[in-house]
């Protein structure tokens, strides 16, 4: 708790009221904390383009099958991957198409700081 009164009190019981619970804001901050690697994204944007086994993922992110296996499992425990097992080879895919649109507003995010691109309103 803060000891300061605020400077403008409506505001800040709108945000305080309109604000994420504990529990998503613990699960933000933890699909973040994935996304902060940079084999872990090359891995998700393999994904959003199709279903790939561990093997293949070694090939296109360029690190070993141990390495890419790794970080499956930190993908799957935050449940941003699913498995699916055919014969002795797992496939892995995104669980949700939520990714996908994530990363199109980092892009779009990126964009404008590399083009130096005035801010313009959020909807």
């Amino acid at each position: 708790m803060s000891h300061f009164e605020a400077i403008d009190p409506e505001t800040v019981r709108l945000v305080q009221s309109s604000g994420p619970s504990e529990t998503l804001l613990k699960l933000v901050f933890e699909t973040f904390q994935a996304l902060g690697d940079p084999t872990r994204l090359k891995i998700l944007y393999a994904l959003i383009k199709s279903e790939v086994c561990v093997r293949d993922l070694a090939i296109l992110v360029g690190v070993s099958e141990s390495a890419i296996s790794h970080q499956l499992r930190i993908l799957r425990d935050r449940r941003l991957v699913t498995q699916r097992r055919n014969g002795n080879i797992i496939y892995y895919s995104l669980n949700d198409g939520h990714l996908a649109v994530l990363f199109r507003e980092a892009e779009y995010h990126a964009d404008h700081v590399h083009q130096n691109i005035a801010n313009h309103p959020y909807p």
